[in-house]
Parts: C-alpha cells; sequence; structure tokens
C-alpha cells in the first residue's frame, strides 16, 4: 500500500529541525530580496550548514553551489525546495538517489505525488512550509 503524505505534527518537525544539519537548498538564489535567500541566511545564522543547488551561480551566502543534488559531496540530510511544483518530481528522484533524510518543500509547493514516492523510499516529507518560520516557532534563533 502506497504511504500518503500527512502533515507532520510539532513534535516530529522540531526533531527534523533537530536532527539534521545539512540542507541542500534547490534553487537559492544570490538576490538578498528573494525568500531562498533570506530562509538561507537564517539557517546558516541558526547553525546549519547550507549547500546552494543552483546551476547558474559558482558561491552564494560563501558557499560553493552545485549544479544539481547529485554533484554535491558527502552527505545531505534535508532537501529544501524553492522551485515551482512541477519540477518536484526530478528532485525526488535526486534526492531518493543520494540518500537525503527529508524532502520539505517551501510555503506554497504542493506535489503529492512526488511526496508520495519520497515517503515510499522512506523519506520524511513537509510540504507547504517555510523551513525558517517552523525553526523560529518552534525552536527559537539557536539550534535548540
Amino acid at each position: 500500500m502506497e504511504k500518503s503524505y500527512q502533515p507532520p505534527t510539532d513534535s516530529q518537525l522540531t526533531r527534523i529541525l533537530r536532527e539534521n544539519t545539512t540542507i541542500a537548498v534547490v534553487g537559492l538564489s544570490d538576490d538578498p530580496a528573494r525568500p531562498s535567500y533570506q530562509v538561507a541566511r537564517y539557517l546558516q545564522q541558526a547553525g546549519y550548514r547550507i549547500i546552494p543547488v543552483n546551476p547558474r551561480l559558482d558561491t552564494v551566502l560563501g558557499e560553493k553551489a552545485y549544479p544539481t543534488l547529485g554533484a554535491i559531496p558527502g552527505p545531505v540530510d534535508v532537501v529544501n525546495v524553492f522551485r515551482r511544483a512541477e519540477h518536484v518530481p526530478g528532485i525526488v528522484r535526486e534526492a531518493i538517489a543520494r540518500g537525503a533524510a527529508v524532502l520539505w518543500l517551501q510555503e506554497g509547493i504542493v506535489h503529492r505525488e512526488a511526496a508520495g514516492e519520497a515517503l515510499a523510499a522512506g523519506m520524511e516529507v513537509v510540504m507547504d512550509r517555510c523551513i525558517a518560520r517552523e525553526h523560529r516557532r518552534l525552536l527559537g534563533r539557536g539550534m535548540g
């Protein structure tokens, strides 16, 4: 039976945010006015390692950018997505292939089929939530 997406509880979100410290930010912009930049900067300041994923950039926020999830050396805990929903299935396949633990789709991004694929592969999934807002709400500024 295929798993269907259930929005995570606060305790699940808290555990995800405490246990997973390396976050690949797919679609990270180098424009400080963009939400992806603001969220990634917040996560950095909160103590997370962020890894930018954007084929058009070399570095963002002092971190080397990679063109794809597959190009990142080393482990990735969370794949945080700032791309439109139609791009999510391909991102999910890359996230599964590299063994990421969590798929986090930012506020406004929902893709139930791709979420089901991630769940079936053993990933945890968060959709339509801002990771920075949830961190601030549940853990305050520090890593908790």
